[in-house]
């Protein structure tokens, strides 16, 4: 088990690396608070953010409570709440470029395939009334997991340890087709306005499953961005596969299952109740840069690469 501070430390100086050889974009350096003198540097407010994800904290205004309390000889220049909750949303870009980055530091490119899926993300009660704050970004969606939600489906590119490659969110009626198209699309032309899209591995071979079907897109995803779908056709959309085929492809599609469960509950994605889309996707970044840090130190350690609850010694 690693203390607290030893984690904290780890983290930082990856994050600290990745700041200095990474300049910070245009919109991060124009925001309307920029002129002001802030009290945490770029590298101590994206370490915040990633750790204050931790299953161990309720909520935000429970791991800032902490901090205050056991934090503050790591970072004498803590500054209150609000502020940091700024710039957390300013350097949003950043933690989702480190999310990506970590993942190239575990050579996701050994690996053979990637697997796809998406996942409902609630935002809020489905039969609630009134305004939504994410209005024009979250509607009403359907979700093996939680079944008709209100909210944005997220949808992951995991490697068969666990890492996430990649991710993108998109409205919750979005249909998995159209996301693999994004994501593709992205990862095709290495779009820097979306880091989180991440680039290819595993030689361009994603294990889907029937809701990526449609022989026609398949073809299209193959001819247009090198990304070959293996997965079982849903009926009429193909050939159905054999039985024990369609086995062996939900027991490789089980890692990405395993990844978004770690996320909506280890790391409180089920939980998020956000009035910014900005704030969210922030913090879903700081989500995903934690999972994959998780992996790295426990690669580091010599343990199983989802092992994760104990790893910290509180």
């Amino acid at each position: 088990m690693l203390c607290t501070d030893t984690f904290v430390v780890e983290l930082y100086c990856l994050v600290d690396d990745f700041c200095k050889g990474t300049p910070p974009s245009f919109a991060e350096c124009n925001t309307w608070d920029c002129g002001r003198k802030r009290s945490l540097s770029r590298s101590e407010v994206v370490t915040l953010s990633i750790f204050g994800q931790l299953w161990r904290f309720r909520s935000e205004r429970d791991f800032w409570s902490f901090g205050e309390q056991r934090l503050r000889h790591l970072f004498p220049n803590l500054p209150d709440r609000a502020e940091f909750v700024r710039g957390q949303l300013r350097f949003g870009p950043t933690i989702e470029a480190f999310s990506v980055h970590v993942a190239q530091l575990l050579n996701p490119e050994d690996a053979g395939y990637e697997v796809i899926d998406r996942c409902g993300v609630a935002t809020r009660w489905c039969g609630r009334r009134g305004r939504d704050w994410l209005g024009g970004y979250a509607n009403k969606g359907l979700c093996s997991r939680i079944g008709y939600f209100w909210g944005l489906q997220l949808l992951s590119s995991v490697t068969d340890e666990g890492v996430i490659t990649g991710y993108g969110v998109a409205p919750g009626s979005t249909k998995d087709q159209p996301m693999a198209t994004a994501l593709f699309a992205v990862r095709r032309k290495a779009d820097a306005r979306l880091p989180s899209a991440g680039v290819t591995m595993g030689g361009g071979y994603y294990v889907v499953d029937r809701g990526f079907s449609g022989s026609r897109r398949r073809r299209e995803w193959r001819n247009a961005y090198g990304a070959l779908a293996v997965g079982p056709q849903q009926k009429g959309h193909g050939p159905a596969w054999p039985k024990d085929w369609a086995q062996w492809a939900a027991g490789l599609r089980q890692i990405v299952e395993t990844v978004h469960d770690r996320l909506v509950n280890f790391f409180r994605l089920g939980r998020e109740r956000p009035h910014c889309i900005e704030g969210f996707k922030a913090r879903l970044a700081a989500k995903v840069a934690l999972h994959n840090f998780f992996i790295w130190m426990n690669r580091k350690h010599a343990r199983p690469a989802l092992q994760f609850a104990d790893l910290l010694a509180w």
